[in-house]
């Protein structure tokens, strides 16, 4: 029989015997270590592409010293957001020739990110893609971009890291002005959780237009990103009569403030415009479709694998500037009443 016609799958004894060394050195190869060098060492790897031992992405990880993974870690998988980044970056590093590990951290806590980071050093991942908005993390990811590749996903990153992102205070900022430009004055803002950066970016993107436009702030409630959370907001923002306008931090809590203003009687977009954020599947068929800010999830997953592989072969990289959102206009928000 010839040599790796084996019905089972060559062994790493079989590797041992074909080089003619013992078992613990194929494993101390296998295992990276500097041990074993010279002609045993190209005996051993010579051995492994016979007999196409762990063949695919392990034997070129042997070979080529590298593991063909990438990890992505990233937090609150539930929300749209989050979970179409992971979709888009496991597409597109499918694409590039990687596997993709993702890693959700459950929680928001130092620990919990630093067990989620070691589970994907342990998987010899070459780059880490962070998909963790939150300032809780940043100082984490200056200690992880020393040991590995790192690429941040959000648009306001530390400084000297490296990272990709969708511009979020200019996707506040188109949705401020357009309902400035329908006539509103008292724009009201149901913000993202303290903390979160992409949150942060859209409050300053909307008082930011404001400020532009020589208009002041109207009333501001924070939420936790939750239609629930949107729901209290537009409850309270209902009994305001001089709210005109609502702009949500996304969708989800949009849904919320548009629910609540019917139930108050306040008619959208008659009474109150009302403006999202993400643009999520079902925006165009809540009632009245959402007028929101769209965010492309697919070019910007793309990006992020394309920055992480370019500095995985080149050290080093130029990094691109922020992509831009886009304001989709649909039937939620119309000119002022009487204006």
């Amino acid at each position: 029989m010839v040599r790796g016609e084996s019905k089972n799958a060559p062994s790493m004894a079989d590797v041992a015997a074909l080089a003619g060394v013992s078992h613990q050195t194929v494993s101390r190869v296998v295992n990276g270590s500097d041990a074993v060098r010279g002609d045993t060492r190209d005996r051993v790897l010579a051995a492994i592409e016979e007999l196409g031992y762990r063949r695919n992405k392990s034997a070129r990880a042997l070979v080529m010293r590298r593991s063909g993974r990438l990890g992505l870690l990233y937090s609150q998988p539930h929300l749209y957001g989050p979970s179409m980044l992971a979709a888009s970056v496991h597409q597109a590093g499918q694409k590039a020739g990687y596997d993709i590990i993702l890693s959700p951290v459950p929680h928001l806590e130092a620990a919990s990110a630093e067990r989620a980071i070691e589970a994907l050093l342990d998987d010899a991942v070459e780059a880490v893609l962070l998909g963790v908005s939150h300032q809780s993390f940043e100082d984490l990811v200056v200690q992880l971009a020393s040991t590995v590749e790192v690429v941040m996903i959000h648009s306001d990153p530390p400084a000297g890291v490296r990272s990709v992102g969708i511009d979020q205070y200019a996707g506040a900022e188109l949705a401020t002005k357009y309902l400035l430009d329908l006539g509103h004055r008292t724009i009201a803002h149901v913000a993202g959780p303290v903390g979160w950066i992409d949150a942060r970016q859209r409050r300053e993107g909307w008082l930011g237009a404001l400020q532009d436009a020589g208009v002041d702030r109207g009333p501001e409630i924070f939420g936790d990103w939750s239609s629930r959370s949107g729901y209290e907001a537009g409850a309270e923002l209902a009994r305001d009569p001089s709210v005109t306008a609502v702009f949500a931090a996304n969708d989800s809590m949009a849904l919320g403030v548009i629910r609540a203003l019917h139930e108050a009687g306040r008619r959208v977009p008659q009474d109150v415009s009302v403006v999202g954020f993400d643009d999520v599947p079902d925006a165009a068929y809540l009632w009245p479709p959402l007028t929101t800010v769209r965010q492309d999830f697919e070019p910007l997953g793309a990006l992020a694998v394309e920055v992480a592989t370019k500095a995985i072969d080149h050290g080093s990289v130029e990094v691109p500037p922020l992509l831009a959102p886009e304001l989709v206009v649909r039937d939620s928000a119309a000119p002022r009443s009487g204006g």
